[in-house]
C-alpha cells in the first residue's frame, strides 16, 4: 500500500500534534510538512506541486485563512485532495469551501471519524494504477529540465 503524503495547515499546536498522531495511527499517512499561516501553506503546496496527495486545512490560521489556501489549490492534480477542517462548519462555510474547490469539509468537534475514514479511502485511492501514473506524470512535469 502506498503512503498518503499529507500537508497540514493548522495554527493550534495541540490540535496539530493530536491530528498528526491520529493520522499515523488510522491510515498509512506521512505528514510531509505543516504550517500555521496561509502564506506558508500556499507556498509549500505550490513548491511541491504534484508531490502531495492530501492537504488538510484549518479555516482560521495564525495569518490569513484556509479559504485562501483552498483558492490557491484550484489547479491541483485530480489525485490531490484538499479538505477544510474547522470548528465552524456551517452551511455557508461548506458552500464557500466547495466553490473554492474543497473536496470535503469536516467539523473538528463532530466529524473527526469521518475525516479519518476519508483519509483511509484516499490511501486506497492513491494505490490505483491510474493515480500512480498521474502522480508520476505530474512530478516529471514539475522537475527542472536536465541541463546536461
Amino acid at each position: 500500500m502506498k503512503t498518503l503524503i499529507t500537508y497540514l495547515a493548522e495554527d493550534n499546536a495541540i490540535i496539530l500534534e493530536n491530528l498528526i498522531d491520529a493520522l499515523r495511527e488510522i491510515a498509512d499517512v506521512k505528514v510531509a510538512a505543516c504550517s500555521a499561516t496561509q502564506a506558508e501553506a500556499s507556498r509549500w503546496l505550490d513548491l511541491h506541486d504534484g508531490a502531495w496527495h492530501l492537504a488538510i486545512v484549518d479555516l482560521f490560521l495564525k495569518e490569513g485563512n484556509g479559504l485562501g489556501v483552498l483558492a490557491g489549490c484550484r489547479k491541483r492534480e485530480p489525485y490531490q485532495k484538499v479538505v477544510l477542517l474547522t470548528n465552524f462548519a456551517t452551511a455557508e462555510i461548506r458552500k464557500r469551501a466547495a466553490e473554492l474547490g474543497a473536496d470535503a469539509v469536516f467539523d473538528k468537534s463532530t466529524e473527526l471519524d469521518a475525516l479519518f475514514a476519508y483519509c483511509r479511502e484516499q490511501t486506497a485511492n492513491i494505490d490505483t494504477t491510474d493515480a500512480q501514473q498521474a502522480e508520476h506524470d505530474a512530478v516529471q512535469r514539475n522537475q527542472p529540465a536536465n541541463l546536461n
